[in-house]
């Protein structure tokens, strides 16, 4: 039997970077990571468009990042998202930032604790994202967020922030944070990290993206969603995979050239001539396996000459 690599599941880790459409240059460093990492854009920010469309060029997948009320007192985005709104009014603000942040593939909460803390304002986001065949990433500003049960029966897929990068701005702190997702992606199989575009988040991307341990692989947050196909990588591993089921006749030769083999007399031949090696045994129990299996399907006509 042969032994080729077999294939091992990685453990996927998926960075967002939100808050785009303020900051050029910051955003465009960003930009120059690894396709695979994600941005979200605030549909109203002065570059939203062009940063959004610099990002596709880029292969980086789009979110929508969604102002929502939080529970404490701030300046919020213009549209932002409140539990008080109608129906009509979440849908005229959804539709206004699709138009303005271009090719995104799902959307997730620019703050938001207490628009997504509400089952029936969320039951409105969800019904409204249900047409437009987008994902939700719950940023997880709420413990109490009720994302994922508004979702439901609407097909809309939700999937949870783990980590936050830079709460703590500081290289030392981003740092830690970064490994923090690495460590949890291989302890659970996937993990979602989301951060900003602040210098020491670029430099801390920069630094360490390159060296992601081999069995963690860095992938865009459709990836995990729960209709994603797997993703497979090589292992080094000396395991046996498989092999496919094959006919007799891609097995064997025929059985007109089997029966005028004597699988004996040509182990004795390979054997005298390289030996008493693995390969003339390797022979003989190959024509041996054939010669016997052409007879049990014809257990009345023998295939070998004896």
């Amino acid at each position: 039997m042969l032994s080729p690599n077999a294939l091992a599941t990685p453990a996927k880790l998926a960075i967002v970077i939100d808050d785009f459409g303020y900051r050029r240059h910051n955003e465009e460093q960003i930009l120059q990571l690894p396709a695979a990492i994600s941005v979200a854009i605030l549909p109203n920010a002065p570059l939203s468009k062009e940063m959004a469309k610099k990002a596709h060029q880029q292969g980086h997948e789009i979110l929508i990042h969604m102002p929502m009320e939080p529970i404490s007192k701030q300046p919020l985005e213009r549209d932002t998202l409140r539990p008080t709104m109608n129906k009509q009014e979440i849908q005229r603000i959804i539709a206004q930032a699709i138009h303005n942040v271009p090719n995104a593939k799902g959307m997730n909460n620019h703050m938001g604790s207490a628009m997504t803390s509400d089952l029936a304002a969320m039951q409105r986001v969800m019904g409204t994202l249900s047409h437009y065949q987008l994902y939700f990433l719950d940023s997880m500003t709420i413990g109490s967020s009720k994302a994922t049960q508004a979702a439901q029966g609407t097909g809309v897929q939700v999937v949870k922030r783990k980590v936050f990068l830079d709460d703590d701005q500081s290289d030392a702190a981003v740092l830690k944070q970064f490994n923090l997702a690495v460590k949890m992606a291989q302890k659970n199989g996937s993990a979602i990290a989301i951060g900003h575009p602040h210098p020491s988040t670029v430099r801390v991307l920069q630094n360490r993206l390159p060296t992601l341990p081999a069995d963690v692989v860095l992938v865009p947050v459709s990836a995990l969603l729960p209709s994603a196909p797997p993703i497979t990588l090589p292992s080094h591993e000396n395991t046996q995979q498989k092999l496919p089921e094959l006919t007799m006749a891609q097995r064997c030769p025929s059985p007109e050239s089997i029966n005028t083999i004597n699988p004996t007399a040509t182990y004795a031949t390979v054997k005298n001539t390289v030996g008493a090696s693995p390969l003339a045994l390797s022979v003989y129990s190959y024509l041996a396996y054939c010669s016997a299996s052409y007879q049990n399907l014809s257990p009345s006509k023998p295939m070998v000459k004896k």
